[in-house]
C-alpha cells in the first residue's frame, strides 16, 4: 500500500494551522493552571467580566497568570527568532545569542546594575526602573554585539568568530563571578534566583516595556528576511545580490540583541530555546526560506516556552521549577539529536 504524499504547500498549511491551535490551547492552559486551584469558569469570568469575579481570583488571574502567559509567549518568540538570525548569519547550527555572548553581555550589565549598584535596585519595581533595567541589558548586549561585529569584519572564518564569541561569553561570566564574590548575601541570593530564570515575576507595568521592545525586534527581523535568505549561501553571494553585508549584519545583530537583551533583563538567562527551536522548524517545515521559516519559528518558539512554563509549574504540587532548567531539559535532546542526525555542524 502506497504512503499518501502531501504536497509541500498543503503540508505547510496544515502545520501552521496545527501549531496555531496548539499555541492557543497552551496559552489558555497556562492561564488556567497554577499553584492555586481556580475553577475554569471563574478564570473565564475574571478575564471577560472582571467586576463580576471575586477580588482574589481577579488578582491572581489578571495580576499574575495573564502577564506570565503573555511573557512566555513573547519570550519564546524573541529567543527563537534571535537564535535563527545568529545561525543564519554565521551559517552554524550551534550559533545563538547566548553562545555568541550577546545575552551574557546583557547578564553582565544586569549584574553590574544589581550587584554593583544595590541602592537603586528598588527601581526595578517601578515603571521607570523597568526602563532602566531594559536599557542596562540592551547596553550590555549591544556592547558584545559590536565587539563580535568588529571581529567578524576582520575575520572571514565563521567558526573562528563563533569561538571568539564563546570566549567573550566566558569573560563576561568571569566578571559576573567576581561581582558575586564581593556582593552582599541578600543581593547574591536575589541575583542567583534571577539567573535561574522566571516568567512569573514580570508585572503588568513591566509588560509595557517588554512587549513593545520585543515587537520592535521582531518587526526588524521580518524586514530583514530577504537579507537572511541571501546570507544562506555566504557573504559573497549576498553581495552579488546587492546586499550591504556590514549594514545588514549590524541591523540583524541589533534585532537579536534587542530580543535577547529584553528577555534576559526581565526573565533571566533562558537557554536552549534559541538553539533548538530553529532546527525543529527546519525539520518540520522542510524549508530554509525565511519567508516561511521565520513565522514557523515564531509559532514553535511560543509553543515551546508555554509548554516549558506549564511543566515548570509542576501541576498539582505547591512548587515551581526554574524555567531555565526546564528549557535545558527540553532543548538539549533536540540539539544532541540534530548533531547526531546531521553529523556535520560546521555549516547549515
Amino acid at each position: 500500500m502506497r504512503s499518501m504524499h502531501i504536497p509541500g504547500e498543503k503540508r505547510e498549511g496544515l502545520l501552521f494551522g496545527l501549531f496555531s491551535v496548539t499555541l492557543a490551547l497552551l496559552f489558555i492552559a497556562d492561564i488556567l493552571s497554577g499553584s492555586v486551584l481556580i475553577p475554569a469558569g471563574e478564570v473565564v469570568k475574571a478575564l471577560l467580566s472582571p467586576p463580576e469575579a471575586a477580588e482574589t481570583v481577579r488578582t491572581i488571574v489578571l495580576g499574575f497568570r495573564l502577564p506570565k502567559a503573555i511573557t512566555a509567549l513573547v519570550a519564546g518568540c524573541a529567543l527563537s527568532v534571535a537564535g535563527l538570525q545568529m545561525q543564519t548569519i554565521f551559517r552554524n547550527p550551534l550559533a545563538g545569542p547566548y553562545v555568541l555572548g550577546i545575552s551574557t553581555g546583557a547578564s553582565l550589565a544586569v549584574a553590574l546594575f544589581a550587584l554593583g549598584f544595590a541602592p537603586v535596585m528598588a527601581l526595578g519595581f517601578t515603571t521607570t526602573g523597568s526602563w532602566t533595567l531594559a536599557v542596562v541589558a540592551w547596553a550590555g548586549a549591544f556592547a558584545v554585539m559590536l565587539l563580535v561585529l568588529f571581529v567578524s569584519s576582520r575575520v572571514n572564518d565563521n567558526m573562528t568568530v563563533l569561538i571568539l564569541g564563546m570566549l567573550f561569553s566566558s569573560a563576561a561570566g568571569a566578571v559576573v563571578s567576581i561581582l558575586q564574590y564581593f556582593s552582599s548575601e541578600s543581593m547574591l541570593k536575589a541575583f542567583i534566583v534571577w539567573t535561574m530564570g522566571s516568567l512569573g515575576s514580570i508585572t503588568t507595568d513591566q509588560l509595557t516595556v517588554v512587549v513593545p521592545a520585543i515587537l520592535a525586534g521582531l518587526l526588524l527581523a521580518l524586514a530583514k528576511m530577504k537579507d537572511l535568505n541571501a546570507f544562506l549561501l555566504g557573504e559573497t553571494y549576498a553581495r552579488s545580490l546587492g546586499v550591504s553585508v556590514f549594514r545588514s549584519r549590524l541591523w540583524i545583530f541589533f534585532s537579536a540583541s534587542l530580543l535577547a537583551g529584553t528577555v534576559t533583563a526581565f526573565c533571566g538567562p533562558i537557554g536552549f530555546i534559541g538553539i533548538a527551536v530553529p532546527h525543529l522548524a527546519r525539520v518540520l517545515f522542510r524549508t530554509a526560506d525565511h519567508r516561511r521559516l521565520l513565522p514557523a519559528v515564531l509559532l514553535l518558539g511560543g509553543n515551546a516556552m508555554l509548554l516549558s512554563d506549564l511543566i515548570a509549574q509542576l501541576p498539582g504540587l505547591q512548587a515551581t521549577l526554574p524555567i531555565n532548567s526546564v528549557t535545558a531539559l527540553l532543548g538539549i535532546p533536540v540539539v544532541v539529536w540534530m548533531i547526531v542526525r546531521n553529523r556535520k555542524f560546521a555549516t547549515l
